[in-house]
Formats: C-alpha cells, structure tokens, sequence
C-alpha cells in the first residue's frame, strides 16, 4: 500500500476518516509524524469517551423523572449571591430529551469562550428557557436568599410551556405548580441545571461589563461584583456605587466609615 503523506494523513484524523484497519497499519509506520498524529488521536478519542461518560451521569436525575412520566423538565440555577454589586440572575431552561452538548458542565469549570458558545446553542435548541434578574435594590429590601428564589420563581413563571418537574441547584423553592427537587450541586449533576447555569452566569456577567462601563474604578469587568482586593481599595477611596449592595457586610462598613 502506497504510504499517505503527513499532510494527508492530518486531513483524515482532522475530518474523522480513520477506521481500525487504516489506524493499525498506521501503527506500523515508522514516521515520528504519523505515531504523534496516532497519539493525539487516540489521546482525544478517550478524551471523547470521558466526557460522553460524564454526560450520561449528569442525565440520572433526567432519565428517572422521564421514567416517571414528566415530559418538561426543567434545571433552575442562578449566579450572583455573592458579589457586594450588581443583581442576582436565575435562569430556567428545558431542554429536549435528545439534547447532546458534549463538556456541559458547570459554568465555573468552563472557559468564558465555552460559556459563550453554550449559551448560544442552549438558547438555540432548548424547549424553553427564561431569566429573571433581580437589582441590587430588591436584594437590598428582601435578602439575598429571598431575592435568589424570587428569581427563580419569576424565571419558571415565564416559562412556555410550563415545566411539569423543576431540579434546583441546592435551593428549596416553595410556591411552584409543579414537583421540585434540590440537588446539592446540582450544577454538576444536571445537564439541566448546568445549562440554567450558564444562561445565567452569562447573562449576569455580560450585564456587570456593561456596568463597569459606568463604574470603571472598580473592574466589574473582571471582578464581577466580588470583593476582590483591587474591589475593596477602590470601595474605599471612591465610595459606593449605585449597584453595590448595602445591606452587605463589606459595603455597610464602608458607608458606616
């Protein structure tokens, strides 16, 4: 058999035309070209394996209530409890049966590129999906608990159609048509929970760079609202915003100062 050129070669692996027969005479070319293209292969085929197992596990919550007969199903997370600026986001979102979306996960362990392109396929393909933001001011009146779950309660009430069980990551929400489940960390148990979590981290973080457009000195941009050190200098020699919240620990004795 004629041997393939390197070039070509990266062709094949790169568009998947690789079968087991060509894989293993591949195997006996001596080309340090042709084993580093098998190494890299092989290397993301169980990287592929990994993350497929892992999708299959954060379906367990899913595939039981479907056994059950639910038919919407819908995963509630929310972002922002704890920064000192800016709202707390929650967002709801159904997703089809037959959803795939490989490496979805938690929002915290991707990339902002990831999240990004997550955001825009979950919004794309799900049944449903609704984000409620609530301001600084509503946390400031109600807590920052209470504002979390009027959130997420405003999310799943703008939902169509209306979910007929709802998984919550760790928060026990009262008040919903539907059964509800908290499942502690669910954001990492939950393919569900994992994409209200990142339609929710996405939102708000896009909003906190809109602020800090505003509001510079304090580098909401990267910051996100936390009380960072960089944060907490400039909360002291600039003064509050109108976005941080005053009935937090670290804003309060700045203004009580």
């Amino acid at each position: 058999m004629m041997r393939k050129s390197i070039a070509t070669l990266k062709t094949l692996f790169h568009e998947g035309n690789i079968d087991d027969h060509l894989l293993n005479e591949l195997k006996k070319d001596e080309r340090k070209g042709v084993q580093q293209l098998i190494k890299n292969y092989e290397k993301q085929k169980l990287k592929k394996l990994a993350l497929e197992k892992t999708y299959e596990e954060m379906r367990t919550f899913e595939k039981k209530n479907y056994a059950r007969g639910c038919k919407n199903i819908a995963g509630i997370d929310e972002a922002g409890r704890g920064p000192l600026a800016g709202p707390v986001v929650a967002a709801a979102v159904i997703l089809p049966p037959n959803f795939k979306l490989l490496g979805l996960n938690d929002s915290k362990l991707l990339n902002e590129t990831e999240r990004n392109e997550f955001f825009d396929i979950i919004k794309k393909e799900a049944v449903s999906y609704a984000i409620s933001i609530i301001s600084n001011e509503e946390i400031d009146k109600i807590n920052i608990l209470e504002a979390t779950k009027l959130a997420m309660r405003n999310a799943i009430s703008e939902m169509s159609p209306q979910p007929d069980h709802v998984l919550i990551d760790a928060v026990e929400l009262n008040g919903i048509s539907c059964t509800t489940e908290a499942i502690i960390k669910g954001d990492a148990k939950s393919i569900s929970i994992a994409a209200a979590s990142i339609l929710a981290k996405v939102t708000r973080d896009r909003l906190m760079k809109d602020i800090h457009n505003e509001y510079p000195m304090y580098e909401f941009r990267t910051n996100m609202g936390y009380g960072t050190k960089h944060h907490m200098e400039n909360l002291k020699k600039h003064g509050i915003s109108p976005y941080h919240r005053k009935s937090f620990a670290p804003v309060r004795s700045v203004i009580n100062e």
